[in-house]
């Protein structure tokens, strides 16, 4: 048996905070409370005293080592798990891509292939859905069973991700019908095709430009018919990496109703501008994300959508791509930049110091966000986003008094930039638990290699 106990900390749950100590044996939580009587000769003691004791990070919307826009993105298994631990995130969940002509279930096996021997936190899968073939949807019960209980679809990148809406009206009947639920990347690609193809026609061809081909009314439009699609196949949403103000009011309305729609945002969105996209030559490239950065009109309502819950989670959508391998893509054309940047090493700094530490959300909504209420959507809780006994010791050590200063010469995630360069944020994340054990410490990994496990994900 090996005993650890957690002392003299604040511990922080999504419904509170408290003084106790939290006895963990073998990697899962056995007991939380005041335990005079323990014989400290046998327990490993660690010492929290002025600490915040947070569950560890949950983080449902990542992509290593994918496959994406004619490229890989930059992080795999093992140094992008790496880099979520030392930012606090001790359970991700990742997209499975399926290629165009690949089983649905093949695609699955090989990603998880990616992932085992190499991921050093736990991690489950989503799975993504681009090719809708004859007979696709009879292998959703297989891949729910396998453990994956959610799926993703595309509402744009019309030839290569993007599936039609009887399409979508498909997976989501299907996918409720074996008690998963669907993941919506909402935009509306057609139209967004035909803005881009004007700007270039134009002479707009800068990664700027990326931003102009994409208007908040392309994202608001494909939210509200996901949502009229959603409902008549009676099956329950989950919108990815929402950005406008429309998007968030779109979603408060049908949750008004009872009707089964969730959503999330992300770090970049809630604390990123436009204004990126001014900057000269190809340096903009850097936050050529999918959908773009917005103006401070639409962070307020993110925010304010986290605050009436309406949003319920922050993730990172981590799809790093290097600087180098954006511009050498590009050509001479914005829309063969690849989408996607870094993020999850710096999700939970990010939401701490502009979120808690400035007093947009409380402590404890931190937590809901980044951990407990992403657990619970994706049945993952309570394993995970919890500290209670029964599950797992994944424990984040938060340092108030502390400060992070993040740069790409120091970050762990395996790209040559962070678009969150220079920033000086107060909290310090200083060790990082994962079913017990020390993995990381003041932002450097000291675990195991490879040590991460497979979520088997549980269906609603």
């Amino acid at each position: 048996m090996s005993f650890t106990c957690f002392t003299g900390g604040r511990i922080v749950t999504s419904s509170g905070q408290f003084d106790a100590d939290i006895l963990v044996e073998n990697g899962t939580v056995v007991a939380v409370g005041s335990f005079p009587q323990l014989n400290t000769e046998s327990i490993e003691l660690v010492e929290c005293t002025g600490k915040y004791v947070l569950p560890g990070g949950v983080d449902v919307h990542t992509h290593l080592d994918s496959p994406l826009m004619g490229t890989t993105t930059a992080d795999d298994f093992e140094s992008g798990t790496i880099a979520a631990a030392c930012g606090g995130t001790t359970t991700i969940v990742d997209f499975a891509m399926q290629p165009t002509g690949v089983r649905l279930t093949d695609a699955l096996d090989t990603h998880l292939a990616k992932a085992k021997g190499k991921a050093v936190i736990d991690y489950g899968m989503h799975m993504c859905i681009t090719d809708l073939y004859d007979g696709a949807t009879q292998e959703f019960d297989e891949i729910a069973q396998a453990g994956v209980s959610s799926f993703k679809v595309f509402m744009a990148y019309r030839g290569t991700l993007m599936l039609h809406d009887g399409q979508l009206y498909d997976v989501l009947r299907a996918a409720s019908g074996v008690g998963s639920q669907v993941c919506v990347h909402a935009e509306n690609g057609d139209v967004i095709d035909r803005i881009a193809a004007d700007l270039v026609a134009a002479g707009k061809t800068g990664p700027g430009t990326h931003e102009i081909a994409r208007p908040p009314a392309t994202e608001v439009e494909a939210v509200e018919r996901a949502i009229r699609i959603g409902r008549m196949a009676d099956a329950p949403l989950y919108f990815v990496h929402l950005s406008t103000a429309g998007a968030v009011e779109a979603v408060a309305n049908a949750q008004g109703k009872d009707w089964p729609v969730a959503a999330e945002t992300c770090t970049h969105y809630l604390t990123l501008d436009r204004e990126l996209y001014d900057q000269p030559g190809f340096e903009s490239a850097k936050v050529v994300l999918t959908p773009p950065l917005r103006t401070k009109e639409h962070r307020d309502a993110l925010w304010s959508g986290l605050s009436a819950g309406t949003l319920s989670v922050v993730s990172s959508d981590h799809c790093p791509f290097c600087f180098a391998d954006k511009e050498r893509l590009a050509g001479a054309d914005f829309r063969s930049i690849p989408n996607g940047g870094p993020g999850v090493e710096h999700r939970m700094s990010v939401v701490y110091g502009k979120g808690v530490a400035q007093g947009r959300i409380t402590l404890e909504k931190f937590v809901a966000l980044t951990s407990t209420i992403p657990a619970q959507q994706f049945g993952l809780y309570p394993r995970k986003g919890h500290i209670a006994p029964g599950a797992d010791a994944d424990l984040v050590l938060l340092d108030p008094r502390g400060s992070t200063t993040i740069t790409a010469a120091t970050q762990n995630q395996a790209v040559d930039y962070t678009p969150y360069e220079g920033w000086s944020l107060p909290g310090s994340f200083d060790a990082v638990y994962s079913r017990g054990e020390l993995v990381a410490q003041h932002g450097r990994y000291v675990g195991r290699a490879g040590r991460g496990q497979f979520l088997h994900r549980a269906t609603r």
